[in-house]
This record gives C-alpha cells, structure tokens and sequence, in this order.
C-alpha cells in the first residue's frame, strides 16, 4: 500500500514539473508529435487504400476463377509475357464447351469490353464504356440494377439490343425523365434501355473505367459491333462454397480446356486461370512495401523527437538536485527518485502522441469522394504504446541519473 501511495506522489510530482514549464513541455513534445503524426497517417492512408481499392475489386465476386489469355500474377519475376502473347484468347465456343461440361462450377459467363465509346440519345451524348456479358454476369459479379430489370436468357441468346446502363449515363442522357424504357445509340445502333444500375461511385481500382459510366448489353450484341480477331474475352467461373480453395473447379477446369484446345501431355498450357487474389497478393505487396517506407521515415522524426525529451529530462535534472538532495535526505526510495523523472517523460511524450493521433484524426474529416480516411482503433493503439515507448526509452537514463545521486552532493550542489 505505502508502495502504491509514493508511485502515485510520483506521478502527481511529474505532472505538477509539467505544468510549471508549459512553455518548455509544449516545445518538447511537438517532436514526437510530428513523429506519431507522420507514422499514423502513413499507417491510416495505406490502410485507407488498401480498403478503397479491394472494396473497388468486388466486382470480380468470390470464389471466381478466369479463364484469360494473360496471366494475373504480374509480380512473379519469372513473369513470361512473351509466352502469353502467343497464347489464343479464350473464344465463345470455350465458353460454350466450359458451361455444358463444367460440373463444379455453379455459373459460367463470358464478359468483353471497349472504352471510349460515344452513347447517344438525341442531342444528349457522352463517353462511356460498353461491355458484352452473357446472361449469367450478373451471378458472378457484382451487377445492382436498381431500376428495370436485367435481361433475359432469350434476349441474349437472340442479341436483341438491350442495354443496361450505369447511373452516370442515365443521369446525361436522360437528365429529366425515366431512361428505362428509352433509346441510346451504339455505334449507330440503337438499344432499348431495360435497367438502370445503382450508382456505386469512385473507386481506386476500376477496370474498364467508371462503373456508373458503363453500358452492359448481351455478349452476341456486342460481338455484332466489335468483335475482330484481336478480341480478348474472359470466361469467368464462380465455384462453389464446399470446394475449399476451389481445387476441384480449377483441376476440372484445366482438364477441359486442355481437353478442348487439343493439347497433348507434354505440351504447356495456352492458357491461364486467374483468380483475384492474384491482384489483392499484389496490391498487399506494393502497400507492404509503402509501410515500410513510411516506417523508416516515420521513425527518423520519432528520433529527433526522443533526443529532445530525453535533453529537456537531463535539464529538468539539473535544475531540481538541490530538491533530489532534499527528497532522498528525508527518505525518499530510489524508485521515487525514478518514478517522478521518468513518468514526467512518459507524460510529455504520450501527450505528444496524443496530440499526432488528433492531428490525423482531424485529417480524417477532409472532404473527399475518392478516398475515405478512417482512423481506426488499432493505429490510435500503436500510437500510444509508441509514443509510451519512446518517452520510457527518452526518460530511464536520465531518472536513474537521478535516482543514484548522493543526497549531500545534491543539496550541496545549489
């Protein structure tokens, strides 16, 4: 209990040297400041990205595997781009062949793309992108038509011209009415719109450009308008959940398309299976990578930040022996010698750090549509426990300068 009691007039000595110098204490701890500033926004943009752009991903679906010419996994040193240039694109009749034989597998759909396209309705025109799905699309990927509907196996199979229009379109080109139900026109032909999707926004990762300014019309409609030799399709296969890792849908996979490109046993595979995770590996290395480097700059603040506290203990040092003398002459234990010095620099550096997480967390509230920062509970945690770490490390040589000190010499010393 008396153990207990002088940690505590420890603690309250600590707080009454902080108080005294508020000029000094401020200055003292802006370093460490800056310091937890700069390493927890680097650790809350980053985490802040790292979201952005997998939440941008969830058009891919989950347990999806595609079929591509290319293959996903850029990263590997090894990566043979030659190899895959020579390769042929997945074709409409793999896609066929996949969906009658495929038996792990609960949807098979077949998407192609073009940017740059002008849509067209009367005066009112834009840029948008155009992609050709098959009917089962929208069970693989992410696909919310809040408006219409979407179309229908029939409409596919005989390419009628249907479109289903992201928000962005609708919004230009029928700024004042209802677009289901209207006309666009594709390349100068025209398509009745049957949906309209939600909007979804801004992503960080967006293939085939802005979701709200795309147009989705039946894969064999827009094989009549764009189709050449140089098209690369992909067939994208989503599994199912009892097939863990998907194993048995990809061995499956191989097998059938070796199986129906002809190849023999001794021959590579022409084509590649992609999965998502591939991109997500990838962007999980660059921010690693990111992290890193903000760490190692990070710390360099936190450095010049501890190298200020721990020279503003050894002066507060300095100008309290004669008090040291005082305390330990009247029985003072050396751990309350100890206590006093090094929580006044836990203290100041904990406020420091307290003072960078708000500094980020005001940060949090710049308005943006890109990009939405979030401070989470795990980076307010590193800050502290760094900030903490650093004042331990700044104040224990200066408070055990002060715990070992002769009480006569002290006193003597003023």
């Amino acid at each position: 209990m008396k153990f207990l009691r002088q940690v505590f007039e420890s603690l309250r000595f600590a707080w009454q040297a902080l108080r005294s110098n508020l000029l000094r204490t401020v200055l003292s701890l802006l370093g460490v400041s800056v310091g937890i500033f700069s390493i927890i926004a680097v650790f809350t943009m980053v985490d802040s990205l790292e979201s952005s752009i997998r939440e941008s991903l969830s058009f891919t679906g989950s347990n999806t595997i595609f079929v591509s010419k290319w293959s996903w996994d850029y990263s590997s040193p090894d990566y043979a781009w030659w190899k895959f240039f020579r390769r042929p694109a997945p074709s409409y009749s793999d896609f066929q062949f996949l969906e009658r034989n495929l038996e792990n597998a609960q949807y098979v759909a077949i998407s192609d793309g073009r940017g740059g396209q002008t849509i067209k309705n009367g005066n009112n025109s834009m840029t948008a992108g155009v992609r050709g799905i098959s009917y089962q699309y929208n069970q693989i990927s992410d696909l919310p038509v809040e408006s219409g509907r979407y179309f229908s196996p029939m409409e596919e199979e005989a390419a009628r011209n249907v479109v289903v229009i992201g928000a962005d379109v609708a919004a230009n080109l029928f700024p004042f009415q209802e677009a289901v139900g209207k006309f666009v026109q594709i390349k100068g032909l025209r398509f009745q719109v049957i949906g309209v999707i939600e909007r979804i926004g801004t992503g960080m990762f967006e293939i085939g450009g802005k979701p709200d300014i795309r147009c989705y019309i039946p894969y064999k409609s827009f094989s009549k308008l764009f189709h050449t030799k140089y098209s690369e399709p992909n067939i994208s296969i989503k599994g199912y959940d009892r097939d863990e890792k998907l194993q048995e849908l990809e061995g499956e996979l191989t097998g059938l398309m070796r199986s129906k490109r002809g190849l023999k046993p001794y021959q590579e595979d022409n084509f590649s299976l992609n999965r998502p995770e591939a991109i997500q590996n990838l962007v999980e290395t660059i921010f690693s990578a990111l992290r890193g480097a903000g760490i190692i700059i990070a710390l360099f603040s936190l450095l010049i930040g501890g190298f200020g506290i721990a020279n503003i203990m050894f002066v507060s040092v300095k100008e309290r022996t004669s008090l040291i003398g005082i305390q330990k002459s009247l029985g003072a234990k050396t751990y309350f010698i100890l206590f006093q010095f090094l929580f006044e620099a836990i203290f100041l550096s904990l406020i420091g750090g307290m003072v960078g997480i708000l500094w980020v967390w005001v940060l949090t509230f710049y308005p943006q549509d890109l990009l939405i920062i979030q401070l989470s509970l795990r980076n307010v945690v590193i800050g502290l426990v760094v900030s903490s770490s650093i004042g331990l490390l700044s104040g224990i040589i200066p408070a055990w300068i002060a715990a070992r000190m002769d009480p006569v010499l002290a006193i003597r010393s003023k």
